[in-house]
């Protein structure tokens, strides 16, 4: 069979160095792929492409549908959008994997028996990067949840734990809080959760969640989170687990897959032959298994785990274990002379086994990274169940307003006369979401962005859209300036706003 051709990025900073060891590494293991090299990063930036990618690598992309990338660094000013956002998006890559593993006591960590995987919803939340400035003072991000995001990532990771034998999987949410955004992820999850009575679920605020992470990692085995918080949590589980640089992760979609590690390009070092390529490799090693290789991601991933308990380390993975501190080079050298050894005390990487590691045992090699293998096809979840649509009727409309150096009573009393002739009352004003009127409390500090709820009364029929025209046509006449609007609608009679802070 021919070589597997795989899109590859060198990067900026520590990239191209780590890069380089990982292919080394490959290469000596006989993995069975054709590099393609495709520019990303800071020079295609500067060279005037906004978002870091040039139009001839999404040929590449969409050619291969698996990219292996080092990090890349984003210039410093305005102007330049996320490429790693980019790529995710416009892929369709919906499912982050991230997996966190010790490797005391080689790597020096206060949570030796840690093994968790963070599975990141990719696509959505509040990065969708929708933000605007609305008045002098205030600036807004929307946080984009929607349904069928929400049940793929978590089949994704219901499926990722099923075909693990891992035995739990947690939400992390702020539904307390955002009760219709969060609160939509976690009532996926138990909907999902359902069908999978084999596995524990469990839920915790994100808060608590996090810091629990952090100290009791432990209790931990699969967590399930919408974007923002896995971004995060994931950094801690990495971090908590022994150093940043040891993780990788895949991010899989339906019809594509891109393997990288963690950390970012850390230019302060770059040149010096002190980054760690573990990472990257790990990535690779997940990539590999993504390809149908699962023989040779094995025998590297047992190759590198020999260079540990050898007390070969590279200088952030330095601890009481170290019989000697490595260069780039000499550690994917080290590695290269391992190839076909075993460790002796970590956990054996059975063919099959992602760059997850973990402390399951044999029985998870073959299905660590099944949803990745499958993803190349038609991975678990990547259909979400069809659901029929709800009844929806307009109530009203949430008129955001302008009003700077203005007291609450004095604009509700600025907006009566459109309400007057509107279909519509006004019911509350808000300001960053706290009610302040009617029946403020005096203490509350205001900026110069108002929510005005306009709400029709109990007509079976609500409102139209030429009223709530009508509505800000008269505001607009009697010299007020609104900024934005939201529609307050009902769905199946369940209504699809949130009340506000102070109701």
């Amino acid at each position: 069979m021919p070589a597997v051709p795989i899109a590859v990025a060198w990067g900026d900073g520590i990239g191209p160095e780590i890069m380089d060891a990982t292919l080394r590494i490959l290469a000596a293991a006989g993995a069975d792929i054709a590099p393609q090299r495709i520019d990303l990063g800071e020079a295609v930036y500067l060279a005037g492409h906004s978002a870091g990618i040039a139009p001839e690598a999404w040929d590449v992309l969409r050619a291969t549908r698996v990219l292996l990338k080092a990090p890349v660094t984003t210039p410093s000013g305005g102007g330049y959008k996320s490429l790693n956002v980019t790529l995710r998006k416009t892929l369709g890559l919906y499912a982050n994997l991230r997996p966190c593993t010790a490797y005391a006591p080689w790597v020096p960590t206060n949570h030796p028996g840690m093994d968790v995987v963070i599975v990141r919803e990719n696509e959505e939340d509040l990065y969708a990067g929708i933000e605007h400035r609305q008045t002098a003072e205030v600036y807004q991000c929307l946080k984009l949840v929607s349904r069928p995001g929400c049940e793929r990532v978590i089949r994704h990771a219901f499926e990722y734990a099923r075909a693990n034998g891992r035995r739990k999987v947690t939400c992390m949410v702020k539904d307390n809080i955002m009760k219709l955004t969060d609160g939509l992820f976690y009532r996926v999850f138990e909907e999902i959760g359902a069908g999978y009575p084999e596995i524990d679920k469990d839920r915790l605020i994100v808060d608590i969640g996090a810091a629990r992470l952090a100290t009791r990692p432990e209790r931990f085995d699969v967590i399930v989170t919408p974007n923002l918080y896995g971004d995060i949590l994931s950094d801690i589980a990495a971090e908590v687990a022994g150093s940043v640089g040891l993780a990788g992760s895949a991010n899989i979609g339906t019809g594509a897959a891109m393997f990288e590690a963690i950390h970012g390009s850390a230019p302060d070092i770059a040149g010096r032959d002190l980054a760690n390529p573990s990472g990257l490799l790990q990535a690779a090693v997940m990539m590999l298994v993504h390809i149908g290789q699962p023989q040779v991601a094995s025998r590297i991933r047992n190759a590198w785990l020999r260079t540990l308990e050898d007390g070969l380390h590279t200088a952030d993975m330095a601890g009481p274990a170290t019989v000697r501190t490595l260069g780039t080079a000499a550690f994917a050298q080290a590695v290269i002379e391992r190839l076909g050894q075993r460790p002796g005390q970590l956990p054996v990487s059975e063919p099959g086994a992602g760059g997850g590691g973990g402390r399951r045992g044999a029985a998870q090699s073959q299905s660590q990274s099944q949803p990745q293998a499958q993803a190349r096809q038609d991975p678990p979840g990547a259909a979400p169940a069809a659901t029929p649509r709800p009844t929806k009727r307009l109530l009203g409309v949430d008129v955001f307003v302008d009003a700077p150096g203005i007291a609450p009573d004095a604009l509700a009393a600025a907006l009566a006369p459109a309400a007057a002739e509107s279909p519509m009352a006004l019911t509350m004003i808000t300001n960053r979401g706290v009610k302040v009127w009617p029946n403020g409390a005096p203490e509350t500090f205001c900026t110069d962005h108002w929510r005005c709820r306009f709400q029709a009364g109990e007509s079976p029929e609500g409102v139209g859209h030429v009223e709530i025209i009508d509505l800000l046509a008269r505001l607009v006449a009697a010299g007020i300036d609104p900024i934005k609007t939201e529609y307050l609608c009902s769905f199946d009679g369940e209504p699809g706003f949130s009340l506000g802070q102070g109701q």
